[in-house]
């Protein structure tokens, strides 16, 4: 699944062949996405002239002069901005045609993404509205973690991973960034100190950045808006190094399952 880096990525590449330009028409060959597109909804859109291109958590928002076009990339989505001529392919559902000849395409192979519309100036969703703040919001910071882990018996790294904690930090970059604080991923998260909370927020800032960085991490299906993969894995500390050593220290590193998700770990490094 694309996260946080890989869709900032993706906004950094869409957003300069679409801002300022005006949408000539949109066409939706599958309506069927994880929820139903508004194609009816969407008939807004021609002539509309696309003024910002932003991002909300994993939410692509595509800001026009009559509202937002929000856009999740799901579990194998990705966006390109392509020659209006190009032929889609089986899984293109969606294109909005520019004046420039270029269009923004949608490719979801796994149909798990999503299109939505919001009205006028409003920010308001439902899928935005329970969302914690970003990583670099002011906000987020050790303080904020450990007044919000105070009496929780479930894990760091289920806390660090909760979108109403903190948006954005999907299993590979809380292996990450539990490494390079030193915290165990088990760890209950009521049980980690207010100085090791600002370690690990100042580590999924660097993390995250990195990664951004360097185009987003590669694993199955995502690549950016002009088809390039992302090169973060090359990079990573821990995660997926099943029988591989720890970068610090030398020791093996360790895998188990937590809440159906995979940790990978150093057990000299982190405690």
């Amino acid at each position: 699944m694309p996260e946080l880096p890989e869709v900032e990525t993706t906004r950094r590449g869409i957003a300069p062949h679409l801002i300022d330009r005006r949408i000539l028409t949109i066409e939706v060959r599958q309506p069927r996405l994880r929820w139903p597109v508004p194609v009816d909804t969407l008939q807004i859109l021609p002539d509309a002239t696309v003024t910002a291109v932003d991002r909300r958590a994993k939410y692509l928002l595509v800001r026009t002069s009559v509202g937002t076009l929000m856009l999740h990339l799901g579990m194998s989505g990705s966006l390109r901005v392509l020659p209006q001529a190009t032929p889609p392919e089986r899984h293109d559902h969606f294109d909005l045609s520019l004046d420039s000849g270029y269009c923004l395409r949608l490719r979801d192979p796994r149909r798990f993404g999503s299109i939505h519309w919001l009205p006028g100036t409003n920010n308001a969703h439902p899928l935005l509205d329970p969302l914690g703040p970003e990583p670099w919001d002011p906000a987020f910071d050790g303080t904020y973690l450990y007044e919000h882990s105070r009496g929780r018996r479930r894990s760091v790294k289920a806390l660090l991973m909760d979108s109403r904690i903190v948006v954005g930090v999907g299993n590979i970059y809380a292996n990450e960034a539990l490494f390079m604080a030193g915290i165990h991923p088990a760890r209950a998260a009521g049980r980690v100190s207010r100085a090791r909370y600002q370690r690990l927020a100042d580590a999924t800032r660097q993390v995250l950045e990195r990664a951004i960085a360097v185009g987003g991490t590669t694993l199955r299906d995502f690549t950016d808006s002009a088809g390039e993969a992302g090169y973060f894995r090359i990079e990573l500390a821990v995660y997926g190094r099943t029988g591989q050593r720890c970068p610090a220290c030398g020791n093996a590193l360790r895998h188990v399952r937590q809440q159906q998700r995979s940790s990978w770990y150093c057990p000299h490094c982190q405690r």
